[in-house]
C-alpha cells in the first residue's frame, strides 16, 4: 500500500528539475471544531521540486534556505522563490548506500561569518571515511568555499555498503557543535570508546578540537576526548529544545526506533555483537540487562518506522503544538509529534494525519527562522520535494 500511495503522490505533484517551483499549496483546516482553538491551522507549500534525496535544510537570517542532496550538491532557495545551485567542490565525495552528503547546519554567527558545516562521506584513492567540513558562502549565494577541510575527520564509514553513516549536525546551547555518527553496521563500534562510530561527538566549531568540558577530555586517546556519549546505532536526528535540552533520534532494527535525551557521558545501550563477531540486530536498542545503568529512551516504538530528522516547534503561531517535537519518518512515511515533560519524559504522541502516506518517505524536519516548518522527502529518482508548513493562525 505504501508503494501505491507513493506512486499516486508522484503523479499528482509536478516534479520537474531543480530550480522549478511546483507552487502547490494545500490549506489544512483544524481537524475538528472542538480542537480548533488548540490545533494550529497551516498551509503546506511545495517550495522546491525535482530533487534527489535532499538530506538537510537550514534557513539563514535573511530567509534564504540552503539545502543539500545526498549524492552531492548544495542549493539555495531565495526569499523570492528562485532556486539555484551553490557552486561547491564535491569531487572527493563518497556516496554509497546510506552515506553521502548528509547533515548541514549554519554557524550561529552566520550573519557575520557566512560559515556553515556539512557532514559527508570522503574518499581519497582507496581510503574512505566521514568528515565534517566547514564552508563559507559568498554574499550573493553563488558559491561555497571550504575553509576547514576537514574540520573533523577519521569518522569511520562502512566502505563496502555505506550503511549506518549517520550523520546529523546541530549546535547545543553552549555553542558547541554536536555530531551524530552511525555504527557502520559493525557490532563492536557503539561500545568502543576509542571509535568515533555509534556516538554523539561534541567539538569546538572553529577548531574541530574536543569541547573543553567533554567528559573524557583528559583521555590519552584523542578519539575518546571527542565523545559526549555512546552506545548508538544510527542517529540521524538531533534537535535542540528551547530549555537547552538536546535530543537525538535514531533508526532501530526491525524491533524499534528511539528518541533519546542527550546526556553527558551516558551509555545508550546498543551492543549488537553476535556470535563470531557478527552484527546481531535482534537485540534491543537499549540493552538494560547487559547495561543496567544505560539511559532508557524517552520514546521507543516498534516495529521500526525509521525515525529520522527532528525539530522542536517554537512560537505562539503553533498554538497547542508550541514546544513539541516533530519527527520525520522514512519507512513510516509520516510525521510524528511528541511532547516531553521538563525532565525529558514522554507525555504524548500522535501522527499528524495530513502527512501520513501523502508525500512518501520524510527525511528531515527543521524549523526555519521564519517560524515555518520545512520538510524534505526521500523517495529518490529525482522526484523529491521540500515542503514548507506555515501556520496560518
Amino acid at each position: 500500500m505504501k508503494a501505491i500511495r507513493r506512486k499516486v503522490h508522484k503523479a499528482l505533484v509536478s516534479l520537474a528539475t531543480i530550480g522549478m517551483l511546483a507552487g502547490v499549496v494545500q490549506t489544512v483546516p483544524a481537524a475538528t471544531a472542538s480542537a480548533a482553538e488548540q490545533r494550529p491551522t497551516f498551509t503546506i507549500t511545495t517550495v522546491a521540486s525535482g530533487l534527489n534525496l535532499p538530506w538537510d535544510v537550514a534557513q539563514t537570517p535573511d530567509g534564504t534556505l540552503i539545502f543539500d542532496q545526498r549524492l552531492g550538491g548544495l542549493s539555495v532557495l531565495r526569499p523570492n522563490g528562485a532556486v539555484s545551485s551553490l557552486r561547491a567542490d564535491f569531487s572527493d565525495l563518497f556516496a554509497l548506500g546510506e552515506t553521502g552528503l548528509m547533515g548541514l547546519v549554519l554557524d550561529p554567527g552566520f550573519a557575520s561569518n557566512r560559515r556553515l558545516y556539512t557532514c559527508q562521506g570522503h574518499q581519497a584513492g582507496t581510503d574512505k571515511e566521514i568528515q565534517v567540513i566547514a564552508w563559507t558562502v559568498d554574499a550573493g549565494y553563488t558559491a561555497a568555499t571550504r575553509v576547514s577541510d576537514p574540520l573533523l575527520g577519521d569518522i569511520p564509514v562502512n566502505a563496502s555498503t555505506g550503511r549506518h553513516g549517520g550523520c546529523r549536525l546541530r549546535f547545543d546551547s553552549t555553542g558547541s557543535l554536536m555530531v551524530s555518527t552511525g555504527d557502520n553496521a559493525v557490532g563492536r563500534n557503539p561500545q568502543d570508546l576509542t571509535s568515533l562510530a555509534g556516538k554523539i561527538l561534541r567539538i569546538n566549531p572553529m577548531t574541530g578540537a574536543p569541547a573543553a568540558d567533554n567528559p573524557r577530555i583528559n583521555s590519552a586517546n584523542p578519539n575518546t576526548r571527542l565523545l559526549w556519549n555512546y552506545g548508538h546505532r544510527n542517529p540521524q536526528g538531533l534537535a535542540l529544545r528551547g530549555n537547552g535540552q538536546m535530543f537525538n533520534v535514531e533508526h532501530g532494527p526491525s524491533i524499534e526506533d528511539e528518541v533519546n535525551l542527550v546526556l553527558r557521558n551516558r551509555n545508550y545501550g546498543w551492543d549488537p555483537v553476535g556470535a563470531g563477531g557478527s552484527y546481531n540486530e535482534r537485540v534491543p536498542m537499549t540493552d538494560l540487562q547487559k547495561f543496567p545503568n544505560a539511559k532508557p529512551a524517552s520514546y521507543s516504538s516498534g516495529p521500526t518506522d525509521a525515525t529520522c530528522g527532528a525539530t522542536f516547534l517554537d512560537g505562539p503561531q503553533w498554538k497547542a503544538w508550541n514546544g513539541s517535537m516533530v519527527v520525520a519518518q522514512l519507512q513510516g512515511e509520516s510525521l510524528l509529534r511528541l511532547t516531553f515533560g521538563r525532565g525529558g519524559r514522554l507525555t504524548s504522541q500522535e501522527l499528524i494525519p495530513e502527512f501520513s502516506g501523502t508525500y512518501g518517505r520524510l527525511r528531515t524536519a527543521q524549523l526555519g527562522t521564519d517560524g515555518s516548518l520545512y520538510l524534505t522527502t526521500s523517495n529518490g529518482g529525482g522526484v523529491d520535494v521540500i515542503l514548507r508548513v506555515s501556520p496560518t493562525g
